[in-house]
C-alpha cells in the first residue's frame, strides 16, 4: 500500500488516497475537497494514475474532514461510505455550521457502512485494522496497515501535539488514553499520517511531544 496526500480547504486539511498497488484499487480517507479545484486535483489524479475508488472512509466527521464526502459519492457512484456509528451525530450536525463556517454549498451524504473497533476493511490485497480512537470526536477512528507500518490518524496525534478537545464530544482525558493505548503501542517506526500538518513517526512522538510527557 502506498499514499498519496492532498491539503484541501480553509483548514488545510489532509485528505488521503490508500492505493493498493497490486490492483490499483483506492480508498478515499477524510475528503476535505471543496472548490472545484480542490475536487479536480482529486479526481484528476485518480484518473491520471489509472485507480480504482473501492471506498470511501472517515476517521471522524468534523466540517474540514467531510466537506468531498458527496462529491466522492457523486464522482464514484456506488462506492460504499464507512463511519463509525458514534460520529453520525457529528456527520449530521454539519449542515447547521457549514454556512457560518463559509461552505455554503456544502453537500451532506449518509454513511453506507459502520466502522468498528477491531474491524478489518479491505480494498484489493490491502487489509487496514479499525483502532477505535475517541477524544477528539467520539467516534474517532484511526486505520492501521501493519505490512507498511503507517497509520492515517485524523486529528488524534500531530507532530508534537494532539486533536483539540474543546469542540462538541471532545474529551481531554478520554483523547489521551486513546493515544497511549491505540497509537503508542505501536512500533517506534509506525508513520502516521495526520490530518493536518505533515506525517510523523511514534517514535518521534513518544520522544518529542510535550503533550504526552
Amino acid at each position: 500500500m502506498t499514499v498519496a496526500g492532498f491539503t484541501f480547504n480553509a483548514f488545510s486539511e489532509n485528505t488521503y488516497l490508500l492505493i493498493d498497488e497490486a490492483t490499483r484499487q483506492c480508498a478515499i480517507v477524510d475528503p476535505g475537497c471543496y472548490s472545484a479545484a480542490e475536487q479536480q486535483a482529486l479526481r484528476g489524479y485518480i484518473v491520471a494514475q489509472g485507480l480504482q475508488v473501492a471506498l470511501l472512509l472517515n476517521t471522524h466527521a468534523h466540517i474540514d474532514h467531510v466537506l468531498g464526502n458527496q462529491f466522492v459519492l457523486a464522482t464514484w457512484p456506488g462506492t460504499p461510505f464507512l463511519l463509525h456509528p458514534l460520529d453520525l451525530p457529528t456527520l449530521r450536525a454539519v449542515p447547521a455550521y457549514a454556512g457560518n463556517y463559509g461552505f455554503p454549498q456544502y453537500q451532506p451524504a449518509e454513511p453506507t457502512g459502520e466502522l468498528a473497533a477491531g474491524q478489518p476493511v479491505r480494498f484489493g490485497q490491502t487489509e487496514l485494522e479499525v483502532r477505535f480512537a475517541p477524544g477528539h470526536a467520539p467516534g474517532h477512528v484511526v486505520f492501521y496497515h501493519e505490512p507498511t507500518a503507517t497509520v492515517i490518524g485524523g486529528d488524534v496525534l500531530f507532530q508534537r501535539s494532539i486533536g483539540r478537545t474543546d469542540l462538541p464530544g471532545g474529551d481531554h482525558a478520554t483523547l489521551l488514553r486513546s493515544i497511549a493505548t491505540e497509537l503508542m503501542t505501536l512500533p517506534d517506526t509506525t508513520t502516521v499520517y495526520s490530518g493536518h500538518g505533515p506525517a510523523t513517526t511514534i517514535g518521534e512522538e513518544r520522544r518529542s511531544n510535550p503533550f504526552l510527557q
